[in-house]
């Protein structure tokens, strides 16, 4: 396929790629995407299942095993060598499990934020996957969006695109529809549209000519690669512990060989499978694994709340966050516009200026109506909706008088114009926006079917009761327009504000309703609650907003000013941050003021969630620790400079997040209570039993209590439902994984569990005069009552401050069902005869599971009573 596609005109393009300007038919793309293949580029090779499985025994742990496994083997001790080889086995299906679901969770969420394209097939305009495009397909583009393959313009609508991700280029390209000589390079070929950039402005219509690897950034492929997902900062706290622990592990572990071979004089092999066990039991090396899985249990539980997690860190941030800076239409409110009110100056004649009013509304208007369905912009359909009741079709009006230019809509200006032809003038600029803005631009006014001047009286006039309009939640826009003169040219790809914005004639006011989400008045409340501060930040008018915000109950004293646009220009970064926490609603912003606005937050060390949709929001939304895009409204660009999409566009849904992301930390939490009181519990027991010439637990006790440790009870806490999540003020991100609480328990309880252990075998050891015999008895209640120890204090870490009858014992069933099986298991291995071998262990009798049961109790016992004893006298805050 010839790669001089700019160098072509328009027609020699379509009737190369054997398409024209309606588009393929579905039946073409089916027969393209078999010759093509799909619009992607490559990615980075993955692990295959069985690599996955492999790479499980690449861990310094799991080769001291396998040399523990060969040793046995070979001095000809094949009981331990076949144990051993189970234990390493089970350790890597369970690693191999925890990792596969926790990769296929991470890949589904990802293909929920997949870049969408409009095309347009068989005549009709359709939204589909970027990665189903083909070549000769034909692709609508505006501002926001980014370009989903390489495409020769058709048309040109002060089109201008950021070619900076190709060509490093930083000002954006102008785009036309002529071509340029073949040898141009990437950065002059004006007529062309490259996969990955970005437009800035304006709309276009492109055909594409190339798709996936065949594109110009595919060329450089290697440079665009997805890289491996980053870890959180908790993973990377963790992984950092991990090796902490891990080497402590191994140096007690070198100190219990020395004492038990040297000082005590036990047996040679006893001792280096008792070190080896010791060190893989105590580190714990679960971590990892159990913080990635709770991390993909909490975005798909987001995701199925509409909440969908592009950055991984993010889900750990949304539990820090202590600002939400909210858009407030589509957000705050339903984006379900209804015209109210209208307002000519045709005394004589109103419906004469009503109808002149809403032609210019539907002409100058990107929506669409299919029957009572409206496709585009809420508040453009809802100009439009308005004019069909008043017997004004927009299909009719666009024959009548065809869009011939436009002027598209900017956040500075706040406004749009359109330019038409028409029968009674040969050119027609409709203009709409802003009351404030429109007027800045209008000398005359239509008044009593009459052009006339516009006196500053009757400007003050008109501003008043968009004022008295907007203290009433109503959104208010402006209809002017301008018979051009005959003589001036219009080119579509260039046209000059200056030369079309200026003297207009006013024509009227149009007030829309948009209601507010009824379920974010309590999302609010809770967010106040939990410590969180809500900030509107809008571009509807200083009325407007505090009118919703009052309704929304937002504004209280701790953050009752209102600032402007405006205001914001007139002060410098210093004294916004001097006011910046007093503020609670901020009108008639740009997108530039959020990034004002999130730099002063943070100057004060807070925690902001920015929300955004539109193309110039790119740089707040990066800006924010947690940039929030919306799902429906959003444009391309503000989703992939978010960390999280609201598939809803509902504040609601971001504070269901927020609720998630503080649960998620919770339970990560309560595993690590878990484990590492468990990983102390054990290495007092082995070390403590050593100085006595003991060996409390046999290599094989200690490597089985290590698959518990890591298997279902432990992962089934990241199951756990939240509690309390939402009535404490938000985390330090800077709070250390270790806190002084997490330190105490750990610490409390493995002492507790180990002198339980410890004391059960002493008691045991002495019971009768066969050594050998009691040995082996003692051994195995050590062992049984420290299993049973972990399964009850897997339920003490269900809550750091509640008692556990508080949250529910029967609240996670999965742990349930984890901490059953895990006795099962247990039992097994006391009873069954092949195990007792393997484990060395002997059958218990009744009284002896009656002892284990109140010795391991007590665990749950003591904590409850500390808690309540915490819970009764703390004068702190409830956690």
């Amino acid at each position: 396929m010839t790669k001089n596609w700019h160098s072509l005109s328009i027609e020699e393009v379509l009737q190369k790629l054997k398409s024209s300007k309606s588009g393929l038919t579905i039946e073409e793309v089916k027969n393209r995407i078999k010759t093509y293949g799909y619009n992607k580029l490559e990615e980075m090779q993955k692990e295959t299942p069985i690599q996955l499985f492999i790479s499980q025994f690449k861990n310094a742990m799991i080769f001291l095993l396998i040399a523990a496994a060969i040793i046995s083997f070979a001095i000809g001790d094949k009981t331990d060598a076949i144990a051993i080889s189970i234990i390493i086995v089970l350790n890597a299906v369970i690693g191999f499990v925890n990792e596969y679901k926790a990769e296929k969770s991470l890949e589904a969420l990802k293909s929920m934020t997949a870049p969408e394209a409009r095309v347009i097939r068989d005549n009709s305009e359709i939204k589909i996957l970027a990665r189903e495009l083909v070549p000769g397909d034909i692709i609508l583009l505006e501002a926001g969006d980014k370009v989903p393959a390489d495409s020769r313009i058709l048309e040109s609508a002060t089109l201008e695109i950021d070619e900076s991700a190709l060509t490093g280029e930083s000002v954006p390209v102008k785009k036309t529809t002529k071509e340029v000589p073949q040898n141009a390079p990437i950065a002059e070929r004006t007529c062309m549209a490259y996969m990955s950039t970005v437009v800035t402005s304006g709309r276009g219509k492109a055909i594409v000519t190339d798709t996936g690897m065949t594109t110009e950034i595919g060329k450089i492929a290697e440079m665009v690669q997805m890289s491996e997902e980053g870890k959180t900062p908790l993973q990377i706290k963790l992984d950092q512990l991990s090796k902490y622990l891990g080497g402590a592990a191994i140096i007690i572990s070198i100190i219990v060989f020395g004492v038990g071979f040297f000082f005590k004089g036990m047996p040679l092999e006893t001792m280096f499978l008792a070190s080896i066990s010791l060190a893989v039991a105590a580190v714990p090396e679960g971590l990892p694994a159990v913080v990635t899985i709770a991390l993909a249990i909490g975005m798909q539980k987001m995701a199925k709340r509409k909440a969908i997690i592009r950055k991984l860190p993010a889900v750990e941030t949304l539990g820090c966050a202590t600002v939400i800076c909210s858009d407030k239409t589509g957000t705050l409110t339903q984006n379900k516009m209804t015209v109210q009110k209208i307002q000519t100056f045709s005394d004589f004649n109103g419906s004469d200026g009503e109808k002149l009013l809403l032609q210019i509304g539907a002409l100058c208007n990107d929506a669409t109506l299919d029957g009572d369905t409206i496709l585009g912009d809420p508040t453009e359909g809802a100009i439009l909706v308005e004019a069909k009741k008043h017997g004004i079709e927009k299909q009719e009006l666009n024959r009548k008088y065809p869009r011939i230019g436009e002027l598209t809509f900017d956040s500075k200006r706040k406004r749009m114009t359109t330019i038409h032809s028409g029968y009674r003038s040969p050119k027609l600029a409709y203009t709409k926006g802003a009351p404030e803005s429109v007027l800045e631009v209008c000398n005359y006014i239509y008044e009593n079917g009459k052009v006339v001047s516009l006196e500053d009286y009757k400007k003050k006039e008109i501003l008043k009761l968009n004022e008295t309009w907007a203290h009433n939640a109503l959104r208010v826009l402006a209809m002017a327009y301008r018979e051009l003169p005959s003589e001036m040219e219009i080119n579509p790809e260039f046209l000059e504000v200056e030369k079309i914005e200026v003297d207009l004639v006013f024509v009227g006011l149009l007030a829309m309703k948009d209601p507010v989400r009824e379920e974010v008045k309590d999302s609010i409340k809770l967010c106040k609650r939990a410590g969180i501060k809500i900030v509107m930040i809008t571009g509807d008018s200083k009325p407007t907003a505090v009118a919703i915000a009052k309704e929304l109950l937002m504004l209280s004293e701790d953050n009752k000013k209102v600032l402007t646009g405006a205001e914001l220009d007139k002060i410098s970064d210093k004294e916004l941050e001097n006011i910046v926490e007093d503020v609670g609603v901020y009108a008639r912003t740009s997108p530039e003021h959020k990034m004002k606005i999130v730099t002063a937050l943070q100057s004060k060390k807070e925690v902001v969630a920015m929300t955004g949709d539109g193309v110039n929001d790119a740089p707040a939304l990066k800006r924010a620790d947690i940039g929030v895009a919306m799902g429906i409204t959003g444009t391309e660009v503000s989703k992939e400079s978010s960390d999280m999409v609201l598939a809803d566009d509902n504040f609601a849904t971001m504070v269901s997040a927020i609720e998630e992301g503080r649960g998620i930390y919770d339970n990560i939490k309560k595993f690590l209570r878990f484990q590492l009181s468990t990983n102390i519990a054990a290495i007092l027991i082995v070390f403590i039993g050593i100085l006595f010439g003991w060996l409390p637990l046999s290599p094989m006790q200690i490597l089985w209590i290590n698959v518990i440790m890591d298997g279902p009870p432990a992962l089934s806490l990241s199951k756990e439902p939240y509690h309390d999540t939402m009535n404490r003020p938000p985390r330090d991100p800077k709070e250390k994984v270790l806190t002084k609480d997490l330190l105490s328990f750990i610490l409390g309880v493995g002492v507790l569990m180990f002198l339980g252990t410890i004391l059960v075998y002493a008691y045991y050891i002495g019971i009768n005069d066969n050594f050998e015999e009691s040995s082996k008895y003692a051994s195995t209640m050590a062992f049984t009552t420290f299993v049973m120890f972990q399964m009850f204090n897997v339920f003490n870490c269900k809550s750091e401050k509640d008692s556990v009858f508080k949250v529910g014992v029967f609240s996670n069933k999965t742990l349930i069902y984890a901490v059953l099986g895990a006795i099962s298991m247990q039992v097994a291995v006391v009873y069954i005869p092949f195990l007792q071998v393997f484990f060395k262990t002997v059958a218990l009798s009744l009284t002896d599971w009656i002892l284990v049961l109140v010795v391991s109790l007590s665990v749950l016992v003591v904590v409850e009573v500390v808690k309540g004893i915490r819970n009764i006298y703390s004068t702190n805050p409830k956690h």
